[in-house]
């Protein structure tokens, strides 16, 4: 299998995390968004979206966006259950995470590490605070209430989830502010076969 994305990317570190926990075989490839890397012709006939990440499995076949892709890599195991109630509920997180957490948090992250907090985005930026700290909050909220998203055992949500919270400090968020993701965040990179995003 071969994993592109970008390092730096949560969506990326998605896929990254969910190989690394099941201890899949990968290799990597490192495509620069910044340098056009995904506007190259090449880049383009196997993935027409011009997305990150992107998967070409093993038999060829190929799969773009990030929680598709950690699902099916996950399907059978532990991280995504056969149950369906389950599986909803996984989705349910996931698709909090598309719009009502990353449109926030990693988006004021982009404009603050990958684009320097240049003073044209500043207002953007500055807007995605209340929207992040929102979705936060709700995290937050279930999070005192089981160990992990969905209960008791970590899952495919929590992998989603996980990917840009535990950097939303760099979107100028504090997570000191909510204990709960703090000790869940723990949690997580307590767990065996843990891959830590990798630094700059």
């Amino acid at each position: 299998m071969i994993i592109y994305g970008d390092r730096q990317s949560g969506n990326c570190y998605k896929v990254q995390l969910t190989a690394d926990l099941l201890a899949l075989d990968y290799q990597w490839q490192d495509v620069d968004i910044l340098a056009g890397d995904t506007k190259q012709a090449d880049f383009l006939t196997q993935n027409p979206n011009g997305k990150i990440p992107f998967v070409v499995l093993n038999d060829g076949r190929t799969l773009s966006e990030s929680n598709a892709i950690i699902n099916f890599l996950a399907s059978g195991s532990a991280l995504y259950p056969t149950d369906r109630y389950q599986q909803a509920k996984i989705q349910q997180w996931q698709f909090f995470e598309q719009y009502s957490h990353e449109p926030y948090i990693a988006v004021a992250r982009f404009i603050n590490k990958y684009l320097g907090l240049p003073q044209d985005k500043m207002s953007e930026y500055q807007a995605k605070q209340q929207g992040g700290h929102k979705a936060l909050t709700v995290m937050a909220e279930q999070l005192s209430k089981t160990p992990y998203l969905t209960g008791s055992n970590m899952t495919t949500a929590d992998i989603c989830l996980f990917a840009y919270t535990h950097v939303a400090h760099e979107g100028g968020f504090d997570l000191a502010e909510y204990p709960a993701l703090l000790t869940w965040i723990d949690r997580i990179q307590a767990l065996d076969n843990f891959s830590a995003m990798p630094s700059n």
